[in-house]
């Protein structure tokens, strides 16, 4: 069974086409207006080993935040879209992420109840065109569309860029990890309360 979804976001501020593939090669087509970003949903794509095709139009002469926002809430949606019944799931995924000097921590429960906690202290306002405060904008609206817990932790690092790209390579391999099939549990869901 394919496990794929094409979500068309329209607001008065982005205009969003995605289209994901869970089970892919780690394909990417990534134009968000802001490179820095790219870089880091190519690294989803790539880690995950999701296909993920994203064109986003913001209104970035305003700012960042809405195609920052809006794209993570668009990833949610596709995330929920894509897994169905979530019968035969994994459901939780975590992954510790080591670059260079900094490690990071992400851990991921597609539960149906969204929450999501960030711990990073970030020094640089900026990384590249990225505006680093925006991060737990854009992993806040995927844990809510997602309706999922992420939980985020950047446990120590020198460089900035290293401390977000470790950040978004740790979550998109706990999500990985969470999306991935258990074949002995096939038909079942992941929940003793049998719903998520």
């Amino acid at each position: 069974m394919s496990r794929t979804a094409t979500i068309h976001r329209t607001t008065a501020e982005t205009d969003i086409c995605l289209r994901l593939n869970l089970d892919g090669q780690g394909r990417s087509r990534i134009s968000t207006g802001i490179r820095f970003f790219d870089h880091m949903l190519d690294l989803v794509a790539r880690h995950g080993a999701f296909d993920l095709s994203i064109a986003a139009k913001g209104d970035l002469d305003v700012d960042q935040h809405h195609t920052v926002e809006d794209v993570g809430i668009t990833l949610g949606e596709a995330v929920q879209k894509s897994l169905g019944l979530k019968k035969g799931i994994l459901r939780a995924g975590y992954f510790l992420m080591p670059m260079d000097e900094t490690l990071a921590a992400a851990a991921i429960d597609l539960s149906g109840r969204p929450r999501c906690v960030i711990h990073a202290k970030i020094k640089a306002a900026k990384v590249g065109d990225f505006t680093v405060e925006l991060l737990e904008d854009f992993f806040q609206g995927f844990a809510q569309s997602a309706k999922a817990n992420v939980h985020l932790r950047c446990l120590y690092g020198r460089s900035s860029h290293h401390q977000v790209e470790a950040l978004f390579k740790a979550f998109a391999r706990a999500l990985r990890f969470a999306v991935s099939r258990d074949r002995r549990l096939k038909n079942v869901l992941p929940s003793t309360k049998e719903l998520l």
